[in-house]
């Protein structure tokens, strides 16, 4: 089951409402309703689902309806139209008790300009949600320290806000979502108020506690780099509408619109594209029993100069040249002895970007592993390619 599932969800702002829902239905956009009855569309029909441990990232524009778009969602601010279900049940259905509770125990809340408060220390910060529900001094001080640890502000759980830089303000704030215990987190422009570098540093912090902790987050940005960096998926808004819901890679290869297609155009595909979207299958693979004579033949097949040896579980034992498998033959010495380990490899997930400089100097194409599992290599040709044909791909598609 979704952790988050949003059908046709609609927010118009104005005195008749139901008026506005008549001319969305009648096919009017955004600018003809203000324009004919003074009222905006908020949001427009939106629909999508997050799942259990996903970063689902909603991205637009100022005026797109994201940030209205989220509020809808913790429901800070009444639908007009439609159902958001959090573990199946529909927050827009919930009476006042029934909202809070889930508040409080499903949805965690990181804000754009920290929402902290001043007059207390980090540590009472970060366990303010839990002494709202109850929990004794002493549990929601070790709950607070134990998250205080993991955001990396150990030794500052003592300091005022007003003490503490702008990236360590944001990372009180997301410990103290964090401490609630929360399954979901919403994060509204959550490092926007960040300068570049602090950015950044919090991007990563987050991908790396996610990899910890698991959460279900929906992350709200303008920022296009920002959203393709953290989002598993994306999802793009314009004029209240969800125009494209896609991964980065394709919303990079195929966007939907002309819309999109300007937003993408001058996007860093290196920083986007990893090492899974350009590897390709080595022609051949030798299993480790075969020996040095089915490896010479298995490369003359294929005019190859080495190959790559695993073993029965295909995991990665070595690369073998063709001077070093005849040689074993020749001699009748195990081939063992002439595989090469020290290839350079990665993970299917490594961004281009950290793989230019090492295909630049390697002799062998770079192997990717997953539990020492061979998936795929990479050659400098591979991701040169990847990179060109795509950027060609966006030229064809803006002219």
């Amino acid at each position: 089951m979704n952790k988050i599932e949003v059908n046709n969800l609609t927010k118009i702002f104005g005195s008749h409402p139901q008026q506005g829902l008549k001319h969305l239905k009648n096919g009017k956009k955004k600018g003809e309703i203000l324009e004919e009855t003074g009222m905006t569309v908020g949001v427009n029909r939106a629909s999508f689902s997050v799942k259990p441990g996903e970063i689902f990232v909603i991205m637009g524009l100022s005026g797109s309806g994201k940030s209205t778009l989220i509020r809808l969602v913790n429901r800070l601010i009444e639908s007009t139209k439609g159902e958001v279900l959090i573990d199946g049940e529909d927050v827009t259905k919930m009476d006042k008790k029934q909202l809070m509770e889930t508040r409080r125990k499903k949805l965690g809340m990181v804000f754009q300009r920290f929402g902290l408060l001043p007059h207390r220390s980090v540590l009472h910060n970060v366990a303010y949600g839990l002494e709202i529900q109850g929990v004794s001094k002493e549990e929601r001080n070790e709950k607070a320290m134990k998250t205080i640890e993991d955001v990396g502000l150990t030794g500052y759980e003592n300091s005022k806000p007003s003490e503490l830089s702008g990236g360590m303000q944001q990372r009180v704030g997301l410990a103290r979502a964090l401490t609630n215990d929360t399954d979901i987190l919403l994060m509204d422009e959550a490092f926007s108020a960040l300068d570049p570098i602090i950015r950044t540093e919090m991007q990563d912090e987050l991908l790396k506690m996610q990899s910890k902790l698991g959460k279900t987050v929906l992350f709200i940005t303008h920022d296009l780099d920002e959203a393709l960096k953290l989002g598993e998926r994306i999802a793009i808004m314009k004029d209240g509408e969800i125009v494209q819901i896609g991964t980065a890679e394709e919303i990079l290869e195929s966007p939907a619109n002309d819309y999109v297609s300007k937003f993408v155009k001058d996007v860093d595909r290196s920083k986007v594209l990893e090492a899974s979207h350009v590897m390709r299958k080595p022609e051949v693979l030798l299993s480790y029993k075969d020996g040095p004579r089915m490896a010479v033949r298995k490369m003359e097949d294929v005019g190859a100069s080495s190959i790559f040896v695993v073993d029965k579980e295909k995991k990665f034992k070595g690369l073998l040249t063709i001077d070093d498998a005849i040689k074993a033959y020749k001699e009748d010495i195990s081939m063992e002895q002439f595989l090469i380990s020290d290839v350079h490899t990665t993970s299917p997930d490594t961004p281009l970007d950290d793989l230019l400089g090492v295909a630049a100097d390697a002799k062998y194409p770079i192997v990717v592993l997953e539990d020492n599992h061979l998936l795929g290599i990479i050659s400098r040709v591979s991701i040169l390619s990847g990179l060109v044909l795509g950027k060609e791909k966006d030229e064809e598609v803006t002219t």
